[in-house]
Order: structure tokens, then sequence, then C-alpha cells
């Protein structure tokens, strides 16, 4: 498994950390996990500096409109994404997707700055 996540409802922060190839298995898997821990409305901050994929175009989109689907079904809470510069093209359309969505979101490019900022918007 390359996606290693907490859910904290006591802080009610999701902290995602991906290390070696991620697969549309692993996500489903996280996915799947935060849906039964009731916590699309944490916050999330995902650390992607040590991953990459093997993902395809058509599978990265599949996977941004699915994540964008929770949005109907409830508050989505906000998200850091920790990505490096040469990792940037690899979730470029996913994040783009997400972009859309009714939620505070930025991209980092170091877990220290990404983690003050989804800090700042506890509640």
């Amino acid at each position: 498994m390359s996606l290693h996540w907490t859910i904290d409802a006591t802080s009610c922060l999701v902290t995602i950390v991906a290390q070696g190839d991620v697969t549309a298995q692993d996500v489903d898997a996280y996915l799947k996990a935060m849906v039964d821990g009731g916590a699309l409305a944490y916050r999330k901050l995902f650390d992607g500096s040590e991953g990459d994929t093997s993902m395809g175009p058509e599978e990265m989109l599949a996977l941004g409109a699915r994540l964008r689907a929770f949005h109907g079904q409830g508050p989505v809470g906000p998200l850091a994404v920790v990505v490096p510069d040469s990792k940037a093209d690899l979730v470029a359309r996913v994040l783009g997707i997400l972009a859309t969505a009714d939620r505070p979101m930025r991209v980092f490019r170091t877990v220290a700055l990404a983690r003050r900022w989804i800090e700042s918007l506890a509640k």
C-alpha cells in the first residue's frame, strides 16, 4: 500500500502520506476509509512529496471526477496538498477538477507550510 492515512476525529484532520507508486486501488481504499470514518468534512493534509503514480491520464481524470462527486454528499473539508515541482504534472488535472470545489484548497512545496495553513483553519 502506497498511501498511509490517519483519521483524527478529535482534531477533525485527515493526514495522508504517499510513498512510492500510488495505484487506483490505493486511492479506493483511502476513499472508503474516509467515507466509512465519517471524515468527508474534516480538514485534509495530503503529502505527495515522496509519492508517484503509474496511473494514466484517464485514470487521473476519473479519480478527479470521483473526488469532486463527494461535494454532492455534503460539506467537504479544506485540502492542503504537498507536491514538489517535479511531480506537479502528475496531479495537475486532478487538482484542476478539485479547484472548482466549494472549499479552501492550496498547493504547497513543503509539509511545514501546508501544516501551518491547514492548522490555521481548525475550528
